[in-house]
């Protein structure tokens, strides 16, 4: 497995989540967030498939294990403030639970 930059491992070890932004490897569209905790950032490490922690069930959550929608980990990236990472992922269909492709199909309008 790889390590971790103690910057991430520390909050992480702390108990911390950590904002986990999906994305398309390929064409780079933003799919989903998500969060992360030791034990989800573990376990994506270890079989380059996306894990998550689900904070409304209060458990792990390895994306595509109910829908079939899995995300196979290609990359790995940290912001400048280690508060959040970003997974480049081939999707496995959709990523949203709606079947929408990205999370983020709804629009605001702008002034």
């Amino acid at each position: 497995m790889l390590k971790l930059p103690d910057s991430i491992a520390n909050r992480l070890a702390a108990g911390e989540l950590i904002a986990a932004i999906a994305q398309d490897f390929e064409n780079k569209e933003v799919l989903m967030i998500a969060w992360m905790n030791l034990e989800a950032m573990t376990k994506t490490l270890k079989t380059k498939q996306a894990t998550y922690w689900s904070r409304s069930r209060n458990e792990i959550w390895l994306k595509g294990e109910t829908s079939g929608h899995f995300q196979e980990v290609k990359a790995i990236s940290y912001d400048c403030d280690s508060d959040a990472i970003l997974l480049q992922v081939l999707q496995i269909g959709s990523a949203c639970h709606t079947g929408e492709r990205s999370c983020f199909h709804n629009q605001i309008e702008l002034a």
